[in-house]
C-alpha cells in the first residue's frame, strides 16, 4: 500500500510533449496595401510567382529603370522581387483600390490589377475567366506573367507612358499616376543606393 507497486511493475513514465516553436515569418518587403486586410497573401504569391515565371523578369534590367528604381541593376535577384511586388502594390493602387473583387469597364476589368479575361487568355494566365481573376494571388500571377513578357519585349517599365507595363495598364500612360507609383518606389529601403544604406563608420577615439 501507500504508493508500493508490485513487484514486477514498471512504474510509467509520463510522456512530455515538446511544443515546437512557431516559424517566424520571413521579412516581407514594404508594400502600399499592407494596411489591407489579407495583403500578406498576396504579398507572398507575387513573390512566389516572380520566383517561378516571374524569374526571367527579375533577371533583366529595363532601360528606365532608375526612374523607379535607382538601385535595381546592383541587387539581386531576390532583392529585384521586392522591387516589384512594391510597384505591383503602387500600381493596384490606381488600378483597384486594393480591392480584389473590384470590377470594372462595365464588366470588363476585374480584380486587383483590372485584367481582362481576353488578356489573361493571350498571355497564356491560369485564369481565363473574369471570376478566377477576383482572386488576388491568381491576379497578381497573371500580372506577372504579362509583365515579364512585355517588360523584356519592350525593355522599359514604361517611364514614358509607352511600352513595358504602360502597354496594358491605363494608370501608366499617365504622368502624374507614373510619378505617384515612382515616388513611392523609389523611396523605399529596396530601391534605395546601396551607398546610403550602409552603417556610418563609428568616430575613433583621439
Amino acid at each position: 500500500m501507500g504508493g508500493v507497486l508490485p513487484e514486477g511493475v514498471t512504474p510509467a513514465v509520463p510522456r512530455v510533449t515538446r511544443l515546437r516553436p512557431r516559424a517566424r515569418p520571413a521579412t516581407l518587403p514594404r508594400t502600399r496595401w499592407e494596411s489591407v486586410p489579407g495583403s500578406t497573401i498576396w504579398t507572398r504569391a507575387a513573390i512566389s510567382a516572380l520566383k517561378a515565371h516571374g524569374r526571367p523578369l527579375l533577371e533583366f534590367v529595363p532601360r528606365d529603370i532608375e526612374t523607379w528604381c535607382p538601385s535595381y541593376a546592383a541587387h539581386p535577384v531576390e532583392k529585384r522581387a521586392e522591387f516589384w511586388v512594391g510597384f505591383l502594390s503602387a500600381l493596384a493602387k490606381h488600378e483597384s483600390t486594393y480591392r480584389a473583387h473590384a470590377v470594372g469597364g462595365g464588366g470588363r476589368w476585374h480584380g486587383l490589377l483590372q485584367i481582362t479575361p481576353s488578356t489573361a487568355r493571350l498571355y497564356g494566365c491560369r485564369a481565363r475567366s473574369g471570376a478566377a481573376l477576383l482572386h488576388g494571388p491568381t491576379n497578381l500571377s497573371c500580372a506577372i506573367r504579362i509583365m515579364t513578357k512585355t517588360v523584356r519585349r519592350d525593355g522599359v517599365v514604361g517611364a514614358n507612358g509607352k511600352g513595358g507595363v504602360a502597354a496594358d495598364w491605363g494608370p501608366m500612360v499617365y504622368r502624374k499616376k507614373r510619378a505617384d507609383i515612382a515616388a513611392y518606389t523609389r523611396r523605399q529601403s529596396y530601391c534605395r543606393p546601396l551607398s546610403t544604406m550602409r552603417p556610418k563608420p563609428r568616430p575613433t577615439k583621439s
